[in-house]
């Protein structure tokens, strides 16, 4: 027990120092972009105005609002006060609205289109996978191809093919948005079927891309651990091969545990490609739509989530592998 405490303190260690690291570079890398986004507000607010002074105290106070006339280290120390108490600023580019309200009106349609996507096509990836190795045949032959083949398209790519085909030529599913345009949000049945409606073509763009990475890499561990010494042991016993194919998948599933939770955690992230060609209104939307304005505070608020949500999936993941795989545990009595 010891060393297992031994073991998650010093991967805590390593995850704080990441975070610690992984903020800053949140704070720094965004106002690295070239151009100026108070000019770009200003430019718009004072269209037609042709006093120059005017102009100018509007861009002061805009500038004075923002913190921008201040050091970096200073909009840093600021940025990170206003984090701890759960600030993450107002946008530049939907002034006045506060980044938190921005993302949490975005982060659930991403979550709800991200999470069963993603989930799905790691389950048919892997059965896939496993049956391509163990069985073969028609899974090895036919399907597995075609998986893999699709998977290589560009996600922007295969998505616009679905729009082509079941939207323009069927007729089957609509284009593009999370629900009809002339409907207003509202806990009705009517709502509900236009968001399952909307939702089908992002949903198996995700998820047919992803099914052939997924089987790939399934079917790559499948074929080494069916060839590894321990397999030919367990037949030399006698063992069954139902029960020789369970050790094989606990092996085999590991590092595609490791792909899942890196998956969920880039999830809010993720669709980004998806959600702007479906017009989906999801948080990819947001964080293109505010690295395009230059909106610092916005930028840093999705990359924030994305960072964290990555460290806290590989943490809980640290925490599973310590427990379940032999090898870390025999590491950790050495």
């Amino acid at each position: 027990m010891k060393s297992y405490r031994r073991y998650m303190t010093s991967k805590m260690v390593w995850y704080i120092l990441t975070f610690v690291v992984a903020l800053f570079l949140n704070f720094l890398l965004p106002r690295l972009i070239p151009g100026n986004p108070v000019s770009t507000i200003v430019s718009k607010i004072t269209s037609g105005m042709a006093d120059t002074n005017s102009i100018k105290r509007v861009y002061e106070t805009f500038e004075k609002e923002f913190g921008l006339n201040k050091p970096i280290w200073e909009q840093f120390l600021i940025y990170v006060s206003n984090l701890l108490h759960g600030n993450m600023g107002t946008s530049f580019g939907q002034y006045p609205r506060k980044v938190t309200d921005i993302l949490a009106s975005s982060i659930m349609w991403t979550i709800g289109l991200q999470l069963p996507a993603i989930i799905v096509s790691w389950i048919l990836g892997n059965v896939l996978g496993v049956l391509a190795a163990y069985i073969k045949k028609g899974f090895d032959k036919v399907l597995f191809p075609v998986f893999l083949f699709i998977s290589c398209i560009p996600s922007f790519g295969f998505a616009i093919v679905l729009v082509w085909l079941f939207a323009v030529v069927l007729k089957i599913a609509p284009a593009s948005g999370g629900y009809a345009f002339d409907m207003i949000p509202s806990p009705t049945i009517s709502f509900f079927l236009s968001v399952v409606q909307h939702y089908q073509l992002p949903f198996w763009s995700i998820v047919l891309v992803g099914i052939g990475g997924q089987s790939l890499g399934m079917r790559e561990m499948s074929i080494y651990e069916l060839n590894a010494d321990y397999v030919k042991y367990c037949r030399l016993l006698g063992l069954k091969d139902s029960k020789i194919v369970r050790y094989v998948f606990r092996n085999a599933v590991l590092p595609q545990i490791t792909g899942l939770a890196l998956s969920l955690g880039t999830m809010v992230g993720g669709a980004l490609i998806t959600e702007i060609v479906f017009s989906y209104p999801g948080l990819g939307s947001v964080m293109f739509n505010a690295i395009a304005a230059q909106d610092f505070p916005l930028i840093s608020g999705c990359t924030l989530l994305i960072t964290t949500g990555v460290l806290i999936a590989n943490f809980v993941i640290d925490i599973i592998y310590g427990l379940i795989d032999p090898r870390i545990k025999v590491a950790q009595q050495e």
